[in-house]
């Protein structure tokens, strides 16, 4: 409950959800991230599905290696190259989630939240299409001699639907991130500092004397009223 509560509530005061740059780094709250919690899971679950794969998921027939899911070679090695795809980006995205919270840049940080989004998306899909091809084949394959790797490809499928969530779950954080963007914490930022409020009243009131001081009184009144005492002062001559 606590998990879900910290998914649902995400929000660490920084640009897109993640901590401020600079910060000191504490391993266990890094661990304990919401992010890197379901991105470990999505690297268990990848060594899963292409562990059991490769290990049992061939058997020899006729001199040739068949592929357990219905003798269909494909089945196995596209289950394989979306489980070991996904083992190598699960640890990039770890990895990436450290950097995250030194990102000075905005910009940077964006890059790697739409990355997140688009990629975690895009393999929740591809493991979708694996359970289904997998399953699929399975279903119409014939029992292996003595069931020797029944239960691998079994988790195989089981572990590919995990994964399809897990996934999925990480594009649904990466988009919360992209929402709470950078906006909001920079902009109440600079309007509660103390310095930027005294620099800006500091503005105003010199930009309303500035402006009084010009329409007051116009630029030709001053010459006017010199001219004005000098004919005063001025006397023509009698004669």
């Amino acid at each position: 409950m606590d998990m879900l509560n910290q998914i649902l509530n995400m929000n660490a005061g920084g640009a897109y959800g993640g901590g401020k740059a600079g910060g000191a780094f504490d391993p266990l709250s890094f661990a304990m991230k919401p992010q890197v919690v379901i991105r470990a899971l999505c690297w268990l679950f990848s060594i899963v599905v292409f562990g059991c794969i490769s290990s049992e998921g061939y058997r020899e027939e006729d001199g040739k290696e068949v592929c357990l899911f219905n003798k269909d070679n494909m089945a196995c090695k596209y289950g394989n190259t979306v489980g070991v795809f996904g083992f190598i980006a699960s640890i990039a995205f770890i990895v990436g989630e450290y950097l995250f919270e030194r990102m000075s840049s905005v910009k940077s940080r964006k890059r790697f939240v739409l990355a997140d989004m688009g990629f975690s998306a895009f393999w929740a899909f591809m493991y979708f299409v694996a359970f289904i091809y997998l399953w699929s084949q399975w279903s119409s394959a014939e029992m292996p001699p003595g069931g020797i790797g029944a239960g691998n490809m079994q988790a195989a499928i089981v572990f590919s639907l995990f994964s399809i969530l897990t996934w999925a779950l990480c594009a649904f954080l990466a988009y919360k991130r992209f929402l709470i963007g950078a906006g909001d914490e920079f902009t109440s930022a600079f309007e509660n500092d103390p310095a930027n409020v005294v620099h800006q009243q500091a503005y105003t009131s010199y930009s309303m004397d500035n402006d009084n001081d010009q329409y007051s009184a116009s630029p030709f009144s001053g010459q006017q009223q010199g001219m004005e005492q000098q004919n005063m002062e001025y006397q023509q001559p009698t004669y």
